[in-house]
């Protein structure tokens, strides 16, 4: 099932309203489907690079507004299905624990979560669900999704169709490493 969406997700990156099917599946990837926008966005871009920069941004604001829905099934489904769960298996103060992590570190949770391969909507819903402040989650959301789909864009755009199969290939490696290097770098900075 999952091999034929994405082979149908493949062959709708060249029809005529790719960018609308791009933003749907950005919208959704963001709260419950499991095939990442990427998978459109590659060969969308490679097929008309002058569109680039518009095809990241669409990509970019769908997978947010997408997250805010992710965000709410989090806070509305939480009361309704994970608390008596965590209540009836007695996880309820680990969890409370866990909700005071995520609230400090939640807006780096969000951001690596964010330009990773981790999956987002796991991190939406989550964020829901401990009540993670709107903005916070918002502008990680922004900053990770923008950074994500525009260096993809902007590899494509500057070096074409050769760095398609580099992208695929090391995708996951990548984003980890820019992850690492970014808060490296803010580590650096705060000691400086």
């Amino acid at each position: 099932m999952t091999k034929k969406i994405y082979q149908w997700m493949v062959d709708s990156a060249a029809q005529k309203n790719a960018l609308w099917i791009l933003a749907a599946i950005s919208f959704i990837e963001s709260s419950f489907f499991p095939i990442p926008p990427d998978i459109m966005l590659i060969p969308m871009v490679i097929a008309a690079p002058s569109k680039a920069w518009r095809i990241a941004f669409v990509a970019t604001a769908a997978s947010v507004i997408g997250g805010y829905f992710g965000y709410a099934i989090g806070f509305w489904g939480y009361d309704l299905i994970a608390r008596p769960l965590l209540e009836f298996y007695g996880y309820l103060g680990k969890f409370e624990i866990f909700k005071e992590y995520y609230n400090e570190y939640g807006a780096w949770i969000v951001f690596a979560a964010g330009i990773t391969p981790f999956p987002y909507k796991v991190i939406t819903i989550a964020s829901g669900a401990v009540s993670l402040n709107l903005l916070v989650f918002g502008v990680a959301s922004v900053f990770a999704r923008g950074l994500r789909f525009f260096i993809i864009a902007g590899l494509l755009y500057y070096y074409g169709a050769p760095i398609k199969n580099f992208i695929e290939k090391h995708f996951g490696v990548l984003s980890i490493l820019f992850f690492i290097l970014l808060v490296g770098g803010f580590v650096l900075l705060k000691y400086m």
